[in-house]
């Protein structure tokens, strides 16, 4: 992914309008992310503990959501799976994140819902980057090139649903 300026990414959200994209929480270490092994940008509001943002690159453009989830309240051996990295983790890592959908629909309050993981570091997850609290991933026959093809995949079939 591209390096992005705090402009880039007020500017690319498709779900919420001008004034609260204007308002939204931008993470201040956006010089210092590791842009080369981001598929997406993703991070939680610090000051709105139910509220996550992403933002991706789609055909030359950029594309953020903003999103909302309940954290989970499951049980100490409960794990559960994300839906776009296929990374699996215990008591509350993954969550289920609803984004309002764009337009009419949206303004009638419709949304879309997927599980992710609630740090939003699913590309830092594949490429071994960071490692989940269970110590390790899946170990899988797929190679990297095409884990990251699934989790775009995945992420572009959550997008097309907004």
């Amino acid at each position: 992914m591209r390096a992005l300026t705090e402009q880039d990414v007020r500017s690319s959200f498709i779900n919420c309008s001008k004034g609260e994209a204007k308002r939204l929480t931008v993470p201040r270490d956006l010089g210092e992310q590791p842009w080369d092994d981001l598929d997406f940008l993703g991070w939680r509001d610090p000051g709105a503990p139910d509220r996550s943002y992403l933002v991706t690159e789609r055909e030359d453009r950029l594309v953020g959501v903003a999103m909302r989830f309940q954290p989970a309240r499951r049980g100490f051996l409960h794990r559960s799976m994300c839906s776009l990295c296929l990374t699996t983790h215990p008591r509350g890592g993954v969550a289920l994140m609803t984004a309002r959908k764009a337009g009419p629909a949206g303004r009638e309050g419709n949304s879309v819902g997927a599980y992710m993981c609630t740090d939003l570091a699913c590309s830092l997850y594949l490429r071994g980057r960071k490692v989940p609290e269970t110590g390790a991933r899946f170990e899988e026959s797929l190679t990297l090139e095409e884990q990251i093809a699934r989790t775009r995949g995945n992420l572009f079939a959550f997008l097309d649903k907004l």
